[in-house]
């Protein structure tokens, strides 16, 4: 009975460690699915929600481009009587590990190198004030900007839920490895599609921010995202 017993208990703990190894996605560990990730553009209208109005801000066009080795991918927001707000990723296929980020809008211009040592450079245009960036960063995971990307890349499937290794760089708190959360995924409907309905959340908003997005179950294109950040709520709805 006490070898029966033992051999229960340590199956049991070898399920355990095998769903906590497979909890967090990072390069180095993951469940991305590469055939997923192809060479793709889109367009998304994005809009803040009042009550049950819609009031157009802007559009944001996404480009991803696929080498044999490397994944790229630009995010360009679009607003009237403003600059361009661009968004650049470079990171290593399969496994998504980052090499670059540039990030231009009207306040601020970022740039990260991603190495054994985090370096580049931080804009702030306001007070014209530059500041270098040499930060050590240990640890294993994917750049903040392309985490909302992996989303879909995923084996999504009723109730999955998994977290993500990110980072994220602040001019206060300097270079941080956050976590984002998939905290729920369910089967639905929009506009007659079958989609999945994804919950997440992240550290960059200590999570007080939720992002819900309905991924085209079949072409596995975004359709559409929610962002609800308690009173102020806004939407992007995908154009073409």
């Amino acid at each position: 009975m006490k070898s029966l017993f033992l051999l229960s208990a340590g199956f049991s703990l070898l399920c355990f460690t095998a769903n906590a190894q497979e909890k967090t996605q990072s390069p180095g560990h993951n469940e991305i699915i590469e055939t997923l990730i192809k060479n793709e553009e889109y367009e998304m209208k994005w809009s803040a929600v009042r009550d049950t109005a819609k009031i157009e801000i802007g559009k944001v066009l996404t480009k991803i481009s696929k080498t044999k080795n490397t994944i790229k991918v630009i995010t360009t927001v679009k607003m009237k009587n403003m600059p361009d707000w661009v968004d650049e990723t470079t990171a290593e296929l399969p496994n998504l590990n980052p090499v670059r980020h540039t990030s231009v809008n009207t306040q601020r211009d970022i740039e990260l190198n991603f190495g054994k040592q985090t370096t580049g450079y931080y804009l702030d245009k306001k007070d014209n004030k530059k500041t270098a960036i040499k930060e050590e960063t240990t640890g294993d995971f994917f750049d903040s900007n392309i985490y909302p990307q992996i989303v879909r890349w995923l084996p999504l499937k009723e109730n999955y839920k998994t977290e993500m290794t990110i980072f994220d760089y602040n001019p206060v708190t300097k270079a941080a490895i956050l976590k984002a959360d998939i905290t729920n995924t369910k089967k639905g409907i929009l506009a007659g599609k079958p989609v999945w309905i994804v919950t997440v959340t992240d550290g960059i908003s200590q999570n007080k921010v939720i992002n819900t997005y309905y991924i085209d179950s079949l072409t596995n294109q975004f359709l559409k995202q929610e962002i609800d950040m308690g009173a102020n709520k806004m939407m992007m709805e995908k154009v073409n």
